[in-house]
């Protein structure tokens, strides 16, 4: 058994882990606990925090939002954050390390099935919304990025009842991993990855 130990952004990421992500990896003979950052998300945050788990944990992994994360460069990229991120960590558990950004926040995820997100959230017009939405983007809901007032959170909260902590996990569990891994091209990798750890 493989233990990976994720530091989360904060207790939606938290929760979606525990509920949707770490039943389906235990099925692939990995155990990942998740560990709330409480957000504020820097690089020197996420340095002593990787160096704090990476005593217990045989690999260490991250998931932050994109737009969560403090103090980025102009024009930094997801590629840009994760190799900063492997570069501040001690050279001892850079081994150890698996660097994710989300982009550009976890609840793009949910858009990855328009009716499983309708249904949890019991719009009956929300399926045609997060339709709307998704042929903005070329039907990637990691490309949901006008501004971070227009985020995917930013839309949920303003046109739905969406409540992040308690809908958004719901909403991923109801969608499945294997449609989010099909629809989201980054998070399918950072899962190959974990998938590939010895």
């Amino acid at each position: 058994m493989v233990r990976i130990g994720v530091s989360v952004e904060g207790l939606t990421e938290e929760r979606f882990i525990k509920k949707v992500l770490a039943p389906y990896l235990l099925n692939k003979g990995i155990a990942i606990v998740p560990i709330s950052l409480g957000g504020r998300v820097s690089i020197d945050r996420v340095r002593n925090e990787m160096q704090k788990l990476a005593i217990n944990f045989d690999y260490v992994t991250t998931l932050y939002d994109f737009y969560g994360f403090r103090k980025k460069d102009v024009g930094e990229t997801k590629d840009s954050l994760e190799s900063k991120i492997s570069n501040k960590i001690h050279t001892a558990i850079k081994s150890k390390l698996i660097p994710y950004i989300q982009m550009y926040e976890f609840e793009g995820l949910l858009f990855s099935c328009p009716q499983s997100l309708s249904s949890t959230l019991e719009g009956n017009s929300l399926e045609t919304w997060a339709k709307d939405i998704l042929s903005k983007f070329d039907h990637n809901p990691e490309k949901i990025n006008d501004s971070p007032d227009t985020a995917p959170s930013k839309r949920l909260l303003k046109d739905t009842n969406y409540r992040k902590i308690t809908h958004g996990p719901n909403i991923a569990e109801a969608i499945g991993i294997n449609k989010i891994r099909e629809k989201c091209v980054g998070f399918n990798a950072w899962l190959e990855k974990l998938e590939k750890l010895p």
